[in-house]
């Protein structure tokens, strides 16, 4: 099964990342991109450099909350929760993302998954 990188989905990783918190709840960095891993199978992974920018940026918009807990293995690390702005940005991302994806689906004529070259 071939892997695929965050980085190729330009653009993507916010709303990974929102939609991650929407569903999972509270997690911390690591939580996030574990969890992204496990729903995708094992083939999308977010490294650590596309991850913590994306998670700073998206506090800073404040589209998300953090607060320091303790980890289940017993670490200090920051928890991410999604604020009322976030669920309403991830709403619009996500229309925005399934109106493109849908765009380029029938510029690419693509079917069922398998593209004619």
């Amino acid at each position: 099964m071939t892997r695929i990188a965050a980085n190729t989905l330009y653009g993507s990783i916010d709303l990974l990342i929102l939609r991650t918190l929407h569903n999972a709840g509270p997690l911390h960095g690591l939580g996030i991109a574990n969890e992204i891993r496990r729903i995708s199978d094992e083939e999308l992974h977010i490294e650590e450099g596309a991850l913590y920018p994306a998670l700073h940026r998206l506090k800073r918009e404040g589209f998300i909350t953090g607060e320091w807990r303790i980890s289940d293995k017993n670490r200090r690390a920051r928890f991410y929760s999604l604020t009322d702005q976030g669920r309403a940005e991830l709403e619009q991302t996500l229309q925005d993302w399934l109106r493109h994806t849908g765009m380029m689906c029938r510029v690419l004529k693509v079917a069922r998954g398998d593209i004619e070259l």
